[in-house]
């Protein structure tokens, strides 16, 4: 039989992550898919917690000010259209007056210090290699906030530079975490306002980083969510309408090649038995009150109960005694 297509299958790596591996995701939008997937399949995670950031200069800079317990300097906030916002955080992050905004992102590196403080895997995803740099500082930044492009200098990053950053994290991360693995990955989500042909640049040079840091670090391990998506789904109906985000099927599909990869079997088997069960939760009966739901709800709880010792599910077991007794 022919095969049409050709399947990618990522290696497999040591060690496994199950659910006693806290984990952070940062970066790029397939942190936010990846983090959420890790969520809703009850894994210990904080997902993107200073909003998407897309270079890796401003990614590793979060990351090491996190770790240090480091606030934004005040030259970094702006007032723009009537709110401030700061320059290394993403827009999620405004107030209408400044302090409001200092205590926003006091509040979020205070919390995201006390989970990486514990975490046991970073997830990170480059986006793009373009950075822009304040003409008045010289300062990269996260996120431009709409003003006005005469305030910066646009240019790539040399891998170079991508490779002496990461050196720097890595530095504060071996001295101060407890972090076992590393997971690296490039979106795949293309940036189209920088032509295709730049794109394909600007992800080159992110793809090459990464591999050198693969090869220089033990603890560092490479994901290739673009590569599936640009070999292995290589068809536009694994795009949404913009053509640009994959689809919520592509998606899943990177998930379940993510988890063959880096979860251990007592996960793998987890995952299944959540899968099932999620399923059952959303049934929704046309009798709340007849034998065989109740029944079914028992059986459920007790399948619930089985898997207690491998992830947090009392707030599934408290909803369907509810349902038990209204």
């Amino acid at each position: 039989m022919n095969i049409f297509r050709t399947e990618l299958i990522p290696k497999f790596s040591d060690p496994k992550i199950n659910h006693n591996s806290p984990l952070l995701t940062i970066g790029s939008c397939f942190s936010d898919s990846i983090g959420n997937k890790l969520i809703e399949n009850k894994f210990d995670a904080l997902v993107n917690p200073f909003g998407t950031v897309y270079n890796p200069i401003s990614i590793h800079e979060t990351l090491k000010n996190t770790i240090r317990l480091l606030y934004p300097s005040s030259q970094s906030y702006l007032l723009q259209q009537g709110l401030f916002f700061n320059y290394h955080f993403h827009s999620k992050f405004a107030a209408a007056n400044e302090d409001d905004l200092v205590r926003q992102l006091t509040t979020a590196i205070d919390s995201s210090h006390a989970f990486i403080m514990e975490s046991k895997v970073l997830i990170i995803t480059y986006g793009t290699s373009f950075v822009y740099e304040r003409t008045d500082t010289n300062e990269i930044v996260a996120n431009c906030h709409k003003v006005p492009g005469s305030r910066f200098n646009k240019r790539l990053l040399s891998v170079e530079e991508i490779l002496l950053s990461f050196q720097s994290l890595h530095k504060d991360i071996t001295e101060n975490l407890s972090v076992e693995k590393i997971i690296l990955t490039v979106s795949p989500v293309r940036h189209i306002k920088d032509t295709l042909e730049l794109n394909s640049l600007s992800k080159s040079i992110l793809r090459i980083a990464c591999q050198h840091l693969v090869n220089q670090y033990s603890n560092v391990a490479y994901f290739p969510s673009f590569e599936i998506m640009m070999d292995d789904l290589r068809d536009y109906r694994f795009y949404k309408n913009d053509m640009i985000h994959p689809t919520d099927t592509a998606e899943d599909y990177m998930w379940e090649k993510f988890s063959k990869a880096y979860f251990n079997e007592p996960t793998l088997q987890f995952l299944k038995q959540w899968g099932e069960i999620k399923k059952a939760i959303a049934h929704r009966p046309i009798q709340a009150d007849s034998p065989s739901h109740r029944n079914f709800l028992n059986e459920t709880i007790l399948r619930l109960e089985e898997l207690k010792p491998l992830a947090d599910v009392e707030k599934e077991i408290t909803q369907l005694k509810s349902q038990l007794n209204p």
